[in-house]
């Protein structure tokens, strides 16, 4: 079992189309299909994740360093090698780390049974939920999903207007970790809490204007609520949740929405631990 190894030294190939343009048609999508950027995310895509990979798209000099890589995969999975100025002709920019690879979406995830997993799941750490609401900027969306995997979240749920934690700069971002975190797509953010309400799971709000302290919390299973930065999270959603602030230095009540999503998956994933 390798992948195969096809050598191709122009651009017009057929099979090379799928990466053509990849940062335009970052923002138009694949029709069910992602790309993954660099080497460190094509070892998480290949041995940690569910995804299935179609193809790769090799820099020539790259190969010896992911042979185990191409080992492992099935050997249906074509893995396509060019010189340099192939690629970044292919591609559409300068591309230094010299490795892609295309995979197939599959099936998304039920918002629903996610939550219902969250709200089964007693006290331990993976009852914390993270749910974005509103989240636009892809290095915010990569950099929570990095923190939800090494703080041990269950899963993030994500409203409609958030972005697509499979955009190839979000999983390059979160160092593959958009590729193991299950996530799933709510309708809205009230349809959001809504599920969150049926699967016995606490929405908390996290906003400085919380009267309470996230490290003063009981161990419960909960979701912390993630809005964009500058707004937050709108009025409606604030309403329906549990207000909780970051305590912070006096003056000063503003943090990048990647730093606080750390600091509060750490403070409530670790009041879990000690719960068990």
């Amino acid at each position: 079992m390798t992948a195969r190894l096809v050598h191709v030294d122009g651009r017009e190939h057929p099979d090379l189309q799928p990466y053509t343009s990849v940062r335009e048609r970052d923002l138009v999508g694949r029709e069910g299909l992602f790309i993954a950027e660099g080497e460190v995310v094509l070892r998480v895509l290949a041995s940690q994740s569910s995804f299935k990979v179609r193809s790769l798209l090799l820099e020539e000099r790259r190969v010896d360093a992911v042979r185990d890589v191409l080992a492992s995969l099935p050997d249906d999975v074509p893995a396509y090698v060019v010189p340099q100025s192939v690629m970044d002709s292919v591609v559409g920019f300068s591309i230094h780390r010299g490795v892609l690879a295309l995979g197939e979406r599959g099936a998304p995830l039920d918002a629903a049974e996610l939550a219902r997993r969250a709200g089964s799941a007693g006290t331990s750490a993976a009852s914390v939920l993270v749910a974005l609401v509103g989240l636009t900027n892809h290095d915010n969306v990569g950099s929570v999903f990095r923190n939800a995997a090494a703080f041990g979240a269950g899963g993030v749920l994500l409203d409609a207007e958030s972005c697509d934690p499979l955009y190839r700069k979000a999983i390059r971002v979160s160092a593959g970790a958009a590729l193991i975190v299950p996530f799933a797509r709510c309708a809205s953010a009230g349809a959001m809490l809504d599920l969150l309400s049926a699967a016995n799971v606490e929405p908390i709000a996290l906003t400085p204007r919380g009267a309470e302290t996230l490290d003063a919390l009981a161990p419960a299973p909960r979701a912390l609520l993630l809005g964009t930065e500058g707004p937050g999270l709108p009025a409606d959603v604030l309403s329906r949740a549990r207000p909780v602030r970051i305590d912070m230095a006096a003056g000063f009540d503003s943090l990048n929405v990647a730093v606080a999503s750390g600091i509060a998956l750490h403070e409530a994933t670790r009041a879990l631990r000690r719960r068990r």
